[in-house]
């Protein structure tokens, strides 16, 4: 039995200042370096490319068959909670052979909120 092709989607709202995306693609590059074999991609909403349809198709295209979709927000918003289960609806159906999952905003996670509050807490830089 082949085993899955697993992939990693970060979703973000996407930005017109081409600086925005710099730690979301830190944190793709990060995924690469700790796991080489695993594909990472990022995509937006709007404002930038690649979109999550175009990222799906790109890692589906490599032999994905297992494809996570990480929400790089701090909450639950409207974009998380109303349009990105639309999205995956939609590939769902443009990619019935590949199963899909959907983790809840990153920002949500408990450990994200304890090392935003341990960055806050940080003394002064002199």
């Amino acid at each position: 039995m082949q085993q899955a092709q697993a992939a990693i989607i970060l979703f973000a709202h996407g930005s017109r200042d081409p600086l925005w995306r710099a730690p979301m693609e830190a944190v793709a590059v990060r995924i690469a370096t700790q796991d080489p074999n695993r594909q990472v991609v990022c995509a937006y909403l709007e404002l930038c490319t690649p979109s999550l349809p175009d990222a799906t198709s790109q890692v589906v295209a490599l032999g994905a068959t297992q494809v996570t979709v990480v929400p790089m927000f701090l909450g639950t918003g409207k974009h998380a909670r109303e349009d990105l289960p639309l999205l995956v609806q939609d590939l769902r159906a443009a990619h019935p052979g590949v199963q899909f999952h959907v983790q809840t905003a990153i920002g949500e996670d408990p450990r994200m909120t304890a090392l935003m509050a341990e960055i806050a807490c940080e003394a002064p830089q002199s």
